[in-house]
Parts: structure tokens; sequence; C-alpha cells
């Protein structure tokens, strides 16, 4: 038997979709100092405030419309505790991801708790039948706009030269006229839209449901995954996509005759435990950012 290898190239990019919205959205925060553990919780409330509209609607669009606001809500909450109140990020990040995870699952069960609801429309696939490029529109959008796009944002315009200041050095930024505030204000809201958005991936385009535990611990890969990336967008979407292929291979494996006795727990594992090789590796002797979990007050 044939090893089906474009098929598991394709589901690499589909499975890395998510993840390559989520963490350039965990970048964002973290280039501004800010670590963001809300990160699970905000693509939960994208997910399925995204499904709700679209469940309502019929409309996928106005769904990512939503998870967008819900994505806008998110990062201002944890700029309101960690900038405005600086309460520890930990504490924050952890509080927001409890918060949204229990609303949501809360609002799930009250609205439809006869059964699971799905989508009467969801994205579909572009390009059918054309192996690699049948991918859904975020796909495309998150590899071939999204990542260039922050890219150049981040080394070539005024507002990530500013994101990179405030990340190093809060006080030599004030001084220079850069408010602080404002610009970490920006970052975790922007950077939370991105992950609401990934989110919403989930539900939209992927399932076309809502089930609790839907994002599954991707969020905490999404943290791995910048700090393998060392805050570079780059290497941060080559991680995104080498978590994609190992979990697209376990998958193939598990239906492959020759790999029957292996059990099936070691190959659901085996994403994780290549991130964690991965950071054992290449997160050695990482350089933070300057003032990474440090809040700052005007003196």
């Amino acid at each position: 038997m044939d090893f089906p290898v474009l098929a598991v190239l394709a589901a690499t990019l589909t499975i890395a979709t998510p993840l390559v919205w989520a963490a350039l959205g965990a970048l964002i925060n973290e280039r501004a100092g800010i670590l963001n553990l809300g990160i699970e919780g905000t693509m939960y409330a994208g997910a399925f405030v995204g499904f709700l509209t679209a469940v309502m609607t019929g409309n996928p669009y106005l769904g990512i419309g939503t998870a967008i606001v819900a994505g806008l809500a998110a990062g201002a909450l944890m700029g309101l505790l960690t900038v405005t109140l600086g309460v520890n990020q930990h504490v924050a990040g952890l509080g927001t991801t409890l918060l949204l995870v229990a609303a949501c699952d809360f609002t799930n069960r009250l609205l439809f708790s006869t059964g699971t609801q799905s989508v009467t429309e969801k994205f579909d696939r572009w390009f059918p039948g054309l192996g690699m490029l049948a991918q859904y529109p975020m796909t495309f959008v998150a590899f071939l706009v999204l990542a260039p796009a922050l890219w150049w944002v981040l080394r070539s315009t005024g507002f990530g030269l500013r994101l990179h200041a405030v990340g190093e050095n809060p006080e030599a930024a004030d001084a220079a006229g850069i408010p602080v505030a404002r610009t970490r204000y920006a970052a975790l809201m922007l950077g939370s839209v991105l992950m609401a958005v990934g989110g919403s991936f989930l539900t939209l385009s992927l399932l076309g449901s809502f089930t609790l535990d839907i994002v599954s611990g991707r969020g905490w890969i999404c943290i791995a995954l910048v700090i393998f990336g060392r805050w570079r967008v780059w290497p941060v979407v080559a991680g995104a996509l080498l978590f994609g292929f190992t979990d697209a291979l376990q998958l193939q494996l598990a239906i492959t005759p020759l790999f029957s006795a292996v059990p099936n727990e070691l190959l659901i594992a085996l994403p994780y435990l290549v991130v964690i090789a991965a950071l054992a590796v290449w997160g050695r002797r990482v350089r933070y950012p300057g003032a990474y979990l440090t809040p700052y007050r005007r003196a």
C-alpha cells in the first residue's frame, strides 16, 4: 500500500491553520511584553460566538464578524487586568480562559441542551480535487496574507517598531513619547482578534458544529510555538506546520495496518512529544523580550 503523502501534506495545512492564526496573535501580544494565557479561552469564545451567529443567521461571514468582536472584548479584558490594573499576567490569563470557557459552555448547554447543532452554511474548500490546494479560504488567508503582512508590519512600520520598543524597554519608550498603555492595549486586542478568528475556523470551516472542549489545548500549543519561533513570524509558522504535519501523520498511521499494534494513545501523543522535543532543542538560551511579564507604571 502506497503511503498517501499528498493527503498528509494537505491535512498538515488544514490542521496548522488555526495554530497560525492564534500563534501569530500570541506573538503580537508577547512582542509588547504581555504573556496572554487567555489564548485558549479566546479561541474557545471565537469558536462558539462565530458558531452561534452562523446558526442564527445562516451566514458564516457574520460568524467571523462576531468572532472578531469576541476577540476584541477578550483583548480589552486582558488589557484592563494586565495594563490598567497591573494584575499578574499568569493569573489574569488563566482567569480569562476559565471565564470565557465557562461562559461559552453554560450558554451552549442553555441553548442547545437537546443535542449538537450544526451550521446550515459553512465555508467550503476552494479548488476541490486539486490535492494540497483543496483548502479552506481561511487557510489561504493565513499563509498567503496574514503571515507576510504581519512580518512586514512588525519589521517595517511605525506600529511594529513601537511594539518592539514597548516590549523591550517601556521606560525608554515612554520617554521617547510612545504611549505604552495604548500600544499594549492595541497589541492585546489585535492579537486576541487573530486568536478568536483561529477558533472560529474550527466551527465555521473544519467541523461546522460546536462541541465542548473543541479547542483541545491548541491555545497552549500556540504559546509553545511562539517560544519555539523566538518571537519571529516565519519560525512560528514553521512550528505550526511541524505540529500540523505530526498530527496529520499520526492520524494516517492510526489507520495504516502496519502500525495497528502501536497503542493509539502513543500516536495521539506524537505531535505533543515533537513540540516538547523542539522546545528542548530550540528553546534553550532563548532571549525573551526585555519587558516580558513586567507591568509598567509611569513614575
